[in-house]
């Protein structure tokens, strides 16, 4: 299996370079994803999860680093340049309602990715439009409706359908269930897996939903304060998590069985996300962390490979 995406030393700061007060919202992230696999990004609100997706679509500029796409470094690339190569990267909002313009009808929505790019005309065009509401589960008829008269899943099967209109090969998914109910949920879930397989695509599927990551990820990245803690195969990281950060968000998804529940025990972290403009030193996690030491005030962690592809930054690792 050949690397799709090679992210490295990523960066994203908002504010005047090194200026008090800028806020680096990414702050050196290096991960790469396998064609055809998801790449689960997981943290709580404010970590830089959506901003890290931005950034590899070039919608916001990255500060530095370099975001390489089959080979090529999307961040080198000139305006023209990187409109050829959005065919081939593509991304589906949180808010299915608010990405789809509200005076468009449907099959104008969907067919206007079609349009920008020159692939169908005419009646091939209606019937390409056709072609991507059938696949993602809609009806030929909706093409004539407008966002205002879908539901909420039928306007992110909409919303998912425009993605795979000029047949790309990575989509970011931002967050793509949590404005639907839990059985919509599902539905989606199900549909962009169903979608992968048919149609080869690797995702970077960013949410805060543990239990919907586990489901649909091969590998997943753990983000906190604009950093990566761990990263591991979604097995490993939920059967042994190894960042004091990752065993808190793993304690609180929820077990179906009533006896193991019982049982767990919960790790509650203490006190808010620190301020991004003025993060603590060494480790960021250190002021909620259970087991922060004095040492972590000064030590900036690096990577500590566990085996398997499995990696945290934590220095108190070394004693595991």
């Amino acid at each position: 299996m050949s690397t799709l995406l090679d992210v490295e030393d990523l960066e994203v700061h908002f504010g005047r370079q090194d200026a008090p007060g800028t806020i680096k919202a990414v702050n050196g992230l290096s991960f790469s994803v396998e064609r055809g696999q998801t790449l689960g990004l997981v943290g709580e609100s404010g970590c830089g999860k959506s901003t890290t997706g931005y950034a590899i679509l070039q919608l916001i500029k990255p500060t530095s680093g370099r975001v390489l796409f089959d080979g090529t470094d999307l961040c080198k690339l000139d305006r023209r340049e990187l409109r050829r190569m959005r065919r081939k990267l593509q991304i589906i909002f949180q808010d299915a309602h608010a990405s789809l313009n509200p005076r468009m009808p449907i099959g104008d929505l969907v067919g206007e990715a079609l349009d920008i790019h020159r692939l169908f005309r005419g009646g091939a065009r209606r019937q390409r439009i056709r072609e991507l509401l059938d696949m993602v589960g809609l009806s030929s008829q909706l093409a004539e409706r407008y966002p205002h008269e879908l539901s909420g899943g039928q306007a992110q099967r909409v919303a998912i359908c425009r993605a795979l209109a000029v047949e790309p090969e990575l989509i970011v998914c931002d967050e793509p269930v949590s404005a639907l109910d839990v059985s919509i949920q599902a539905q989606i879930v199900n549909l962009l897996q169903d979608l992968q397989e048919q149609l080869g695509l690797t995702y970077i599927f960013i949410s805060h939903d543990l239990s919907v990551v586990r489901h649909i990820s091969d590998r997943v990245a753990v983000m906190y304060l604009g950093k990566i803690v761990e990263m591991a195969g979604k097995d490993e990281i939920y059967a042994a998590p190894a960042h004091p950060y990752t065993k808190s968000l793993m304690s609180a998804v929820p077990v179906p069985d009533p006896d193991i529940e019982a049982q767990r025990q919960r790790v509650i972290l203490k006190g808010d996300l620190p301020n991004p403009a003025d993060p603590p030193s060494g480790c960021r996690f250190r002021t909620r962390c259970p087991i922060a030491t004095d040492e972590c005030a000064t030590i900036d962690p690096p990577q500590h490979p566990l085996g398997n592809g499995h990696w945290a930054k934590c220095i108190h690792l070394k004693d595991a």
